[in-house]
């Protein structure tokens, strides 16, 4: 070739022809893929910043009631205080943080997750309990109502999780005398009843007439609202992983 001749097949932008070899080649089918991916991801992420800010305005407003009176609290106030941390706070940002595009816990790996997530769930289940006990203790009489019934359900089974987790989390190791499968599966269970009555029981709390009194009705509502919704955007990663788990051990 002559030294003054063009050769019309050469780029003189390497990165174009990258660009360009790489848009041969993945198509647009990907491209599509990927917007939907992005568009999901976007999605997830606004769900649970909605359910971050839902949990953020009911616990702060039961917290205010409760420390409405002076110091140190009393049994009512103690029950709302425990059982509220305790539910709604920490076992919520537990099951959120497994959820992908959580938020404060993206940038774990998965095995510290599920270490979070373990020790989260502990002391939720503990604060928890200790409310509903304390709540037992106060009355002559118990489960009586809607709320304390619902609440009933919440300890039993928020009982039963934290047992079940413990094997759910040494399935290896207990896995000649039950599969983990089984047991993940049951623990994932469990823990969504907790939940759900958890929410239902604090609905009803905030149904009482001495809340309303002091909250007013339409706070109230909305709270109960607010509660309703973030339970629902919750447990919808967990379900869908107990129908993935439960398809799988069936085929």
């Amino acid at each position: 070739m002559a030294p003054n001749a063009i050769d019309t097949n050469f780029n003189s932008d390497p990165e174009n022809s990258i660009n360009n070899l790489k848009h041969i080649n993945n198509g647009p089918q990907t491209t599509e893929e990927n917007n939907g991916s992005y568009a999901l991801k976007i999605f997830q992420s606004s769900m649970n910043l909605l359910a971050h800010i839902l949990i953020g305005a009911v616990v702060g407003a039961s917290i205010l009631y409760s420390f409405r009176s002076s110091l140190p609290l009393e049994q009512l106030p103690l029950h709302i205080v425990l059982c509220v941390i305790g539910y709604q706070l920490l076992m919520a940002e537990a099951i959120l943080g497994l959820c992908p595009h959580s938020g404060w816990a993206d940038s774990l790996r998965l095995v510290d997750k599920r270490r979070v997530h373990t020790v989260m769930q502990i002391l939720g289940s503990g604060l928890a309990i200790a409310g509903s006990i304390i709540m037992a203790l106060t009355k002559t009489v118990n489960w009586d109502t809607l709320h304390g019934q619902f609440a009933l359900v919440a300890m039993v089974f928020t009982t039963v999780s934290l047992v079940n987790g413990l094997t759910s989390l040494y399935a290896y190791e207990f896995r000649k005398c039950l599969p983990g499968n089984i047991s993940k599966i049951t623990h994932i269970c469990f823990g969504i009843v907790a939940f759900v009555t958890s929410g239902i029981s604090l609905c009803y709390g905030f149904d009482k007439q001495l809340f309303k009194n002091w909250a007013k009705a339409p706070l109230a509502y909305t709270l109960m609202g607010f509660t309703a919704c973030f339970t629902f955007i919750i447990i919808i990663n967990p379900a869908i992983t107990f129908f993935k788990k439960t398809v799988r051990i069936f085929k």
